[in-house]
């Protein structure tokens, strides 16, 4: 197998979750261990702290029957950091809900698509979907783009409702 000697190495990180209210909270904190241990991580923390926080609640009140558990997988480069949240309800992918200005919830997949450079849901291998998001890092310097277009070699994945280019 040859290696692209531009590719930087990924840092992954698995954790199982039980369906609770906790949940959202401890994928926090198993992201900002991550991030922690990474060089450079300190730049994917804020968005990735809301992605995580976002994707996971959605599994928690959408994606897990009672009894099963949430899978969260985090890996992480120079480049991103890819959120995959792994949830036993197939049939049920993300939906956006039209929120109102009263409402106290129904943006969370606004917010993924808003701040994510790319995200998506496939199925999972088995029993139920991966509904996953990438995260670009800001930059040390805000005058300078980090990350120009997509990482090489990825491949856009539309949202719920989109069409692919």
């Amino acid at each position: 197998m040859s290696e692209n000697p531009s590719a930087s190495p990924s840092t992954p990180s698995s954790s199982w979750l039980p369906r609770s209210r906790r949940s959202p909270g401890e994928a926090r904190r198993v992201l900002e261990r991550l991030l922690a241990d990474t060089p450079g991580g300190e730049r994917f923390l804020d968005t990735g702290r809301l992605l995580v926080t976002e994707l996971v609640t959605n599994a928690v009140l959408h994606g897990t029957p009672i009894g099963r558990r949430i899978r969260l997988v985090l890996h992480v480069d120079r480049w991103r950091l890819r959120i995959e949240v792994h949830d036993a309800r197939g049939e049920r992918g993300p939906v956006f809900r039209a929120a109102s200005g009263e409402d106290e919830s129904g943006r969370g997949i606004l917010l993924v698509k808003l701040l994510a450079r790319q995200w998506g849901c496939c199925p999972r291998d088995g029993v139920g979907k991966i509904v996953w998001a990438e995260v670009a890092p800001v930059p040390a310097d805000p005058g300078v783009d980090s990350a120009p277009g997509p990482i090489p070699g990825s491949t856009p994945i539309p949202g719920p409702g989109e069409r692919a280019a």
